[in-house]
């Protein structure tokens, strides 16, 4: 980090160049009553060597997963991530990129995004799949607002009481302020309530949105809950928060989703306390000029030589602004090139492998927990790398135990489902050994793992 101190001379030198006197001057078009009448609360300076030290002690309080038995997941994954990754990131023509305004000179970085593009589209089975997304939950919500543009004026949008928390509050924050009615699906058995989803469904409704995997793990029947869906006239959205189940499960496209999106973080993209996430979107074809972001395409140039270009730009930085689909402002490079460089490194056969040894390493967990005295697996359905579990105790009590011995248990599910208090959403990876799995259950038993 670089390090610009800047002396009284400084200061005053730079205040003369804009031609005010004070540093007050420059705030001179805030209201009065608004400012600071006193200094900023804070310590008073330190040295170089005073500082680093104490940003190293504010980071030894922080720990790493791998320096414990981790079960967290609902909605950022501990995958593997290859040393091969940070390598070819680490080059200077991948890390200085920005956004590729002038193709003649980006077209390292339009390449990449075309490739993340085109992997997208495999993985999710759609037609089109753009690159300028945040993470999952913005993606999801800019799929909803793709669907009330595309929706001949419908406004309403059905949202599965099972997508994750986090996607649906984004959701509803992004629709506060627009003629967008949100409407909750119940959930049962763990999946959404397609009894009950049937009726919902009336000629207002624009989309269904509902996640697969859904935010306890479970496999909805997106092929029954499209069939639904389109028998009413609206679109459905299938939000992945795990799409490394894509490499085992069918895909969206192919159980008949008009929309995917989904957050890219499980491909080779670090945990980072939360962020940065690669939030993905894909579409039928029909829907590409109303997609948010930017479209990278493959074109030739007057020599016949392969080249990339922005093709379709429907953002407010390449067009008029009332024309824009988003704002988005970010192609977000650095993270669309690791998911890159991970899916081709594993390729179709790979991808697959590991999504199995996911599943059989979560069922070995899950069958295990169920076998424990007071402790029932929720939800009966089929599930991927996470499922429920019900405790016999109070779940942050339980939580507290467990981390005792070095084990995150998982996520507690009462603060946003109030009839899952005692829910613990446990997931497993191919990161957990079977000697933590064992150490889990032995844990949850009230053992000494």
């Amino acid at each position: 980090m670089r390090y610009l101190p800047h002396t009284e001379v400084d200061v005053q030198q730079m205040l003369e160049q804009i031609g005010v006197s004070d540093i007050d001057d420059l705030f001179s078009g805030v209201p009065e009553e608004c400012r600071l009448k006193r200094p900023l609360d804070l310590p008073a300076a330190k040295s170089e060597s005073e500082t680093l030290s104490f940003l190293r002690g504010l980071a030894e309080q922080n720990t790493k997963v791998s320096d414990w038995d981790s079960f967290l997941g609902g909605g950022a994954y501990n995958h593997f991530i290859p040393s091969v990754i940070d390598q070819l990131i680490s080059r200077s023509e991948f890390y200085t990129a920005y956004t590729p305004y002038q193709p003649e000179i980006s077209q390292g970085t339009l390449q990449a995004i075309f490739e993340f593009q085109t992997l997208i589209c495999q993985l999710t089975g759609m037609d089109v799949a753009n690159a300028s997304m945040y993470d999952g939950a913005s993606a999801c919500a800019e799929a909803v607002l793709l669907t009330i543009r595309a929706g001949k004026k419908r406004h309403k949008v059905l949202l599965s009481q099972a997508l994750p928390p986090q996607y649906r509050e984004t959701v509803a924050t992004y629709c506060r302020y627009l003629e967008v009615e949100l409407v909750d699906v119940p959930i049962q058995g763990g999946v959404t309530d397609q009894v009950e989803l049937k009726a919902l469904l009336d000629d207002q409704v624009a989309a269904v949105v509902v996640g697969y995997p859904n935010y306890f793990g479970q496999i909805e029947d997106l092929a029954a809950i499209g069939e639904s869906t389109h028998a009413s006239g609206a679109r459905l959205v299938a939000a992945v928060a795990e799409p490394l189940a894509l490499a085992l499960y069918k895909s969206p496209g192919e159980l008949g989703a008009d929309v995917v999106v989904g957050e890219g973080q499980s491909f080779g993209v670090p945990l980072s306390y939360g962020g940065p996430g690669i939030g993905f979107f894909a579409v039928r074809k029909k829907d590409m000029r109303v997609l948010p972001g930017r479209l990278v395409g493959e074109a030739t140039d007057q020599d016949g030589q392969t080249g990339y270009v922005l093709t379709l730009a429907t953002r407010e930085q390449h067009i008029r602004r009332e024309k824009a689909t988003s704002n988005i402002c970010s192609n977000q490079g650095m993270c669309i090139l690791m998911v890159s460089i991970y899916l081709a490194l594993h390729g179709k056969q790979g991808l697959r492998q590991l999504a199995k040894i996911n599943y059989a390493k979560a069922t070995y967990a899950k069958e295990k927990i169920a076998q424990l005295d007071g402790f029932t697996v929720t939800f009966a359905g089929e599930s991927f790398n996470e499922f429920v579990v019900t405790c016999n105790e109070p779940v942050a009590a339980l939580k507290k135990r467990l981390e005792q011995q070095g084990i995150l248990a998982g996520i507690s599910l009462g603060r946003d489902y109030s009839d899952l208090e005692d829910g613990l959403l446990v997931c497993v990876t191919e990161q957990n050994s079977r000697e933590q799995i064992d150490r889990l259950v032995l844990a949850l038993a009230g053992g000494e793992a």
